[in-house]
């Protein structure tokens, strides 16, 4: 298993322009976001249904933190934070929202991942989840990379 160092180092290659930085700085929690809300809105079977906190998103969450912690113990628990506020942003959207979280879901994340396109025709590279998929789980923590080297945190 590659180390959050190395991910980064290879997702980086393909995110060099400024205009696709800051695209990707809107986007990519956008789309973490949209991808909650649209498996938040898949039912669940009724043996599982015990709590509005378990469901499909939050065992995709969950699955995701192991991803984090084979890569980097420092970067999983930022990414728990963050998939945390996620979860209960979705849980908010969901009991408050006028729209099914699907439709916001899907709305937010066709929207945003126009945007990551077209940062990519700006870049003048192809997505790295063309490459590995697996790059759809470290767009998020390449970002947190970022913050982390603001803050003077290591995360190898």
């Amino acid at each position: 298993m590659k180390s959050a160092s190395q991910w980064f180092a290879e997702y980086g290659e393909s995110h060099q322009n400024s205009t696709n930085k800051l695209i990707h700085w809107v986007c990519v929690p956008a789309i973490f976001w949209s991808v909650a809300l649209l498996l938040w809105a898949v039912p669940v079977p009724e043996s599982l249904a015990i709590s509005p906190w378990v469901n499909w998103a939050t065992l995709a969450l969950a699955l995701m933190m192991v991803f984090y912690a084979l890569t980097s113990i420092s970067i999983a628990v930022g990414m728990l934070v963050v998939s945390v506020v996620i979860a209960w942003l979705t849980q908010w959207t969901a009991q408050t929202a006028p729209w099914s979280t699907w439709q916001i879901g899907l709305v937010i994340f066709i929207v945003a991942w126009i945007f990551q396109f077209i940062g990519h025709k700006i870049e003048g590279k192809k997505p790295s989840f063309f490459k590995d998929i697996l790059y759809l789980l470290v767009g998020p923590a390449w970002l947190m990379g970022f913050i982390y080297q603001k803050l003077g945190i290591k995360y190898a």
